[in-house]
């Protein structure tokens, strides 16, 4: 399940890369819940909301070229797209309306017209083809090309064969057309469609674009507020946008704030922040808070513990698993065993979650029932027994197993900083591994901090074996983006041909006409999850149960599977 162009989250409770993948504007989810019923006074116009996080930000602010929540939750105020998610998971109008032709390979875009940018220039059609353009530049080194690859010579434009892309036609100001290469079913939930403003680029290349003044410090999109101020890594003000294309929003502005996550619930209480995604470990004091109305939801997001199978080769384009250290699966499957992941939630997240053995959360339509799948479950007995058969065991009486060529067999663990409990949680996944035998410890003897992290993670450092990580999802269950060999985001480097032919099969249309799209995707999906359990190339942690501290006075905050919306109806109560 690919990650949400607004919301695809990493995260080690909750904590990276929202990233990526889908198209559209996140307007709303499954189940979505706001404090509307707990107002208890009239709205108030004007006024400014904190809205708090625990890691730095990077500063990429661009949809374009971003990689993680810390900047997702910058640009969600600030940006949109042409298609959002309605409460049925369903792609709905935002910022235009659609045709597609009845071979489903032609895609026409109708944009509002009216829509203006910060800077008071109108939105165009001109913008949309900007930025396929740009992702499919050959210069680009983002990670959203699996979003325009689809359009029809675009991998020839990338590639430097071609000077334009074929399938790119502008009618008109406010009208453009898209051909792809191929139908598929969940074409407006892949295609990219978060336009970039043109004019204001101008001909900064494609690999200068994230690192311009444009990006980091004045960034502009069309959403209810305009960035007024930047802190780097520490603080973004925004201000309200007086000409959002619905019309002001209530706030006078809001403040992007990054915390020590330790201190959460000290800032929820004395008020300093409004609006947070609260600290799993903090939960049971911070909702009993007399200020706040706790919020929980079921989250389109799970963690896990990526394996490093081997490294993604930027010249091919895929990954190459060339790591032996893992390659036996019950090795793998042996880590997962030693896991008491349920106690890991109780203990660390106050039971917000339980544990999951597929990549798809119980909130999506396409999850695998558990009865078809092994579960994994707490058993240090069965892990022993699984080493002893792939040949690992300690045979020179120190406690730890060698390698089945008698060498010591250690793992590296690597872990984010940022709560109260990190160092707690990571220490649990060691010891658990120490418990069967496995020589584990911290890489480096200490936790990184967030951009480390993933900076160390994206470039296949030599020395990241295993890593606690987590990815936030998007509506469409389609995992291509980060779960194909050709994907830049296949953290672990796992390439299988079967699930590379699974992934694809589902996002074609069914050979019998008369059979129902989502039924025939939930078989394959259900294939795909199946395979991806036995082989376990990452081990499944948990799904989330996403914990939201929200002011009582703060209205109109909507809660949703994939974070927080609806900003421009956000307001002061009194």
């Amino acid at each position: 399940m690919k990650k949400s162009a607004l919301w695809l989250v990493s995260l080690v409770m909750i904590m990276s890369l929202f990233l990526a993948a889908c198209s559209g504007d996140k307007k709303s989810s499954t189940e979505p819940k706001d404090n509307a019923g707990k107002e208890t006074g009239e709205v108030k116009s004007g006024g400014k909301v904190t809205f708090g996080y625990t890691q730095p930000f990077k500063g990429v602010l661009s949809f374009a070229f971003y990689e993680g929540e810390d900047d997702a939750n910058a640009l969600q105020f600030m940006h949109e797209g042409l298609i959002a998610t309605n409460d049925q998971l369903q792609p709905e109008p935002n910022l235009a309306d659609w045709t597609l032709s009845d071979d489903h390979l032609k895609l026409t875009f109708n944009l509002k017209k009216g829509v203006k940018w910060h800077d008071g220039v109108e939105l165009k059609a001109e913008d949309m083809e900007y930025a396929w353009y740009l992702i499919a530049d050959p210069s680009y080194e983002g990670p959203r090309f699996a979003n325009v690859e689809m359009i029809k010579g675009a991998q020839e434009y990338k590639d430097g064969k071609a000077k334009t892309i074929e399938g790119i036609k502008v009618i008109d100001d406010y009208t453009i057309e898209v051909t792809v290469k191929e139908a598929s079913v969940n074409l407006l939930d892949n295609i990219w469609s978060i336009p970039e403003p043109k004019h204001y680029y101008g001909d900064i290349s494609a690999k200068d674009l994230p690192n311009s003044d444009q990006v980091r410090k004045n960034p502009i999109g069309v959403g209810p507020f305009k960035v007024k101020n930047i802190v780097p890594g520490e603080m973004i003000e925004f201000e309200r946008f007086d000409d959002y294309w619905r019309g002001p929003a209530k706030l006078d502005g809001v403040v992007y704030k990054i915390i020590d996550g330790s201190l959460a619930q000290g800032l929820i209480e004395n008020g300093e922040i409004d609006v947070m995604n609260a600290p799993s470990d903090q939960w049971e004091q911070i909702k009993a808070l007399p200020n706040i109305n706790p919020v929980t939801t079921d989250a389109m997001s799970y963690s896990y513990i990526g394996i490093d199978l081997g490294h993604y080769d930027n010249k091919a384009g895929k990954v190459v698993m060339d790591n032996p250290k893992f390659q036996d699966k019950r090795v793998r499957q042996a880590l997962a065993y030693a896991l008491d992941r349920q106690a890991f939630v109780d203990a660390f997240r106050n039971g917000l979650g339980k544990p999951l053995n597929v990549p798809f959360p119980s909130v999506s339509w396409a999850k695998v029932d558990d009865s078809e799948i092994n579960t994994y479950d707490f058993d240090p007995e069965k892990a022993k027994s699984l080493l002893d058969e792939a040949g690992y065991k300690d045979v020179d009486g120190d406690g730890f197993r060698e390698d089945p060529n008698g060498k010591p067999f250690t793992v590296n663990f690597d872990a984010m900083s940022g709560a109260e409990t990190s160092e707690a949680r990571a220490q649990f996944v060691i010891q658990s591994w120490q418990e069967v035998g496995v020589n584990a410890k911290l890489n480096g003897g200490a936790l990184k901090d967030f951009n480390l992290f993933y900076d160390s993670i994206d470039a296949d450092d030599p020395t990241v074996e295993t890593f606690h990580g987590a990815w936030g999802l998007s509506a469409d269950p389609d995992p291509s983006g980060i779960w194909l060999s050709t994907d830049k985001w296949n953290m672990g480097r796992w390439y299988s041909e079967k699930s590379d032919e699974l992934i694809k099969k589902a996002v074609q249309f069914p050979e019998d006409p008369n059979k129902d799209v989502i039924e025939y995707r939930k078989e394959v999906y259900a294939e795909w999850q199946k395979l991806v359990n036995e082989e376990l190339p990452v081990i499944f942690f948990e799904q989330r149960e996403d914990a939201w501290a929200i002011n009582k006075r703060v209205g109109g905050v909507k809660v949703t599977p994939f974070g927080t919306d609806e900003f421009y109806n956000w307001h002061i109560t009194e």
